[in-house]
Order: structure tokens, then C-alpha cells, then sequence
């Protein structure tokens, strides 16, 4: 994006990342966590599940989205991809019964998964049903790269909602096109959808309880451009997003973006810095806002610190 609208974009989100956030912009308890495969695959005990409880009663989370898939090509699940399930969700609510727990499903939809295709569509809701059985509070989807208009998508989420019921229904979404043209000129640069339009953006969120934005892998190449764009980001959310649904700034708790400045630029410091100065122009507290943290097999101390320091106590 600053390659392409360099003096625009980069103006613009400086201008942005400045200011002083509200004493009231800060996290009200909505904030998420992605957790890895490890939690359902039998690589973790219940000590794990008891020392990740410690650490989360000391923080404004309150979903967490598990990594249960993915599903296979033709949208399958296979029960053995999440084997140690049941185990992990007594687990956790012998700890952390308010915490609620989705599964995250997803695959690459990139010439692997067709979601085109009805019957895998099918099969994706196949699963969803089996895992929503085993006592999951809800499904967070996670499907990559998906189009700006997808229309299956929808269709699949109007499908799943009548699977999940009263549980959560979640998703990870592209960011938002942050300046007109972005979408078609980046598309055109990388062969596929970067970003969503804000029309399809509100399409999802409606049919959804919770959108997490993945507000990062953005190549911005500093730490003030990375902060003006997750303003740019929130603010765009908080005027699509109805305030009756949740909207969460995906915040980079990991440290290989693969590009030598993204480490830099990219933070949880940054993330947290640039939600609140979103709420803040926003111009009134909202309850169904928050940080989700990606990942936590990826996080340090530092990661943590800075949610603390600059989210959850400001």
C-alpha cells in the first residue's frame, strides 16, 4: 500500500497515529486469544490448561479460538484432528468456565478448498455439527485468501449460524480497504483480494456475532505508519459494525513476519496504541470492542506486558 499511494496513505496515517487516546479507551472485557493445535491434538495436559488460566484471569479475554482443523480438501473434518477435544474443554472449564472456547476451522481456499463447490460447502457444515457436539461454545472460521463478494461464504456462514444456534459465530476477516482504489490495485499487484470493501465487511458482520479483523501483516515499514493504520482499520470497523456485534483489532503477538522491518513495525504495543486512539475518535466508549491476540504459542513476556500495559491498563 505505501508503495502505491505513498504520499497520500503515508500523510494520512501519520496524522492518525497521533493524539492522546481517552482514559476510557481501553479493553471492557471482549478481548480474544487465537490458541494453536496443540490444546486438541494431545500435546498439551491439563498443567498447561491450568498455567495459561493463571495468566488469562489477569487479562480482559474472554473468547478463545482453538485451532481444530483444518479441513481437508474436499471440506471434511476428520474427528482425529482434534482428538484430545473433549479432554481440553473440561479442562477449561474446571478454570475458566466465563472464558468462552470456539473452535477455530479453516483452510486455504486458494486452489485447495473450493467453497464454491456445494458439497464441500456441505462438508465444512458436516463438521461444524460434529464439533459443535463435543461442547464447543462456537465456531470461529478462518478461511485464506477470501474475495472481496464472496458470496459462498455467506451462504455458508446463513448455514452455519442455524448449526451453532445460541453459540458464538466468529470470524477472521482481510482488512478493510483503507483507501479508494486500494482493493482493485493491490489485487491486480498480488492475484488476489488483500483487502475487503467496506460493503462486503458489513455484509459478514451481519450474519456474524464477532469479526477479527487480521490487522496485521500489513509491510508498512515503520512503527508509525503500522500505528495510523490500525486507527485507519478501527475506525472503519466502528462505523460498519452494528454495536449489538463485536468488533476485535487482531494484534501481532508473534515475531516472524518474514520481512526484515515487519518485527519492528508490528507490535502489540503499536496494535493496543492505535485501537484506543480508533474508540477514542470514535467518540464514545463500545462495549463489544477489543484486542484478539495472535498467537499464543508465538507470544512472550514482552507480548503480554504490552497488552497489559497498554490495553488492558492503560
Amino acid at each position: 500500500m505505501i508503495l502505491i499511494l505513498p504520499g497520500v496513505a503515508a500523510a494520512t496515517l501519520t496524522l492518525q497515529f497521533t493524539g492522546t487516546p481517552a482514559p476510557w479507551a481501553k479493553t471492557t472485557g471482549h478481548d480474544a486469544l487465537w490458541l494453536g493445535h496443540a490444546w486438541v491434538d494431545g500435546r498439551k495436559s491439563a498443567a498447561d490448561v491450568r498455567n495459561l488460566a493463571a495468566r488469562l484471569r489477569k487479562t480482559g479475554i474472554r473468547d478463545v479460538y482453538v485451532h481444530s482443523g483444518p479441513f481437508d480438501s474436499d471440506g471434511s473434518l476428520p474427528a482425529t484432528k482434534h482428538s484430545n477435544a473433549g479432554n481440553f474443554l473440561k479442562w477449561w472449564r474446571a478454570e475458566l468456565p466465563k472464558v468462552r472456547v470456539s473452535a477455530w476451522l479453516g483452510q486455504k481456499v486458494d486452489g485447495f478448498l473450493d467453497l464454491d463447490d456445494p458439497a464441500s460447502r456441505q462438508r465444512v457444515l458436516d463438521g461444524v455439527r460434529d464439533i459443535m457436539a463435543l461442547g464447543f461454545d462456537g465456531v470461529h472460521y478462518n478461511f485464506e485468501p477470501l474475495g472481496d463478494g464472496d458470496t459462498a461464504f455467506l451462504d455458508l456462514l446463513t448455514r452455519t449460524r442455524q448449526l451453532v444456534g445460541d453459540g458464538l459465530l466468529s470470524t477472521s476477516t482481510p482488512q478493510i480497504e483503507p483507501f479508494p482504489l486500494t482493493r482493485p490495485i493491490v489485487r491486480t499487484a498480488i492475484s488476489h483480494d488483500k483487502y475487503w470493501s467496506p460493503d462486503y465487511f458489513r455484509q459478514v458482520a451481519a450474519l456474524t456475532d464477532q469479526v477479527a479483523i487480521m490487522t496485521y501483516d500489513s509491510y508498512l515499514p515503520s512503527e508509525l505508519l503500522y500505528g495510523g493504520y490500525v486507527v485507519r482499520q478501527g475506525t472503519l470497523a466502528l462505523e460498519l459494525v452494528p454495536e449489538e456485534k463485536t468488533v476485535l483489532i487482531g494484534a501481532p503477538a508473534y515475531h516472524d513476519h518474514g520481512i526484515s522491518w515487519g518485527d519492528a513495525a508490528e507490535s502489540v504495543a503499536t496494535a493496543a496504541e492505535g485501537a484506543r486512539l480508533a474508540l477514542t475518535a470514535h467518540g464514545k466508549p463500545r462495549e463489544r470492542f477489543g484486542l484478539a491476540l495472535y498467537v499464543d504459542f508465538a507470544a512472550t513476556a514482552e507480548d503480554w506486558k504490552e497488552y497489559d500495559q497498554f490495553w488492558y491498563r492503560p
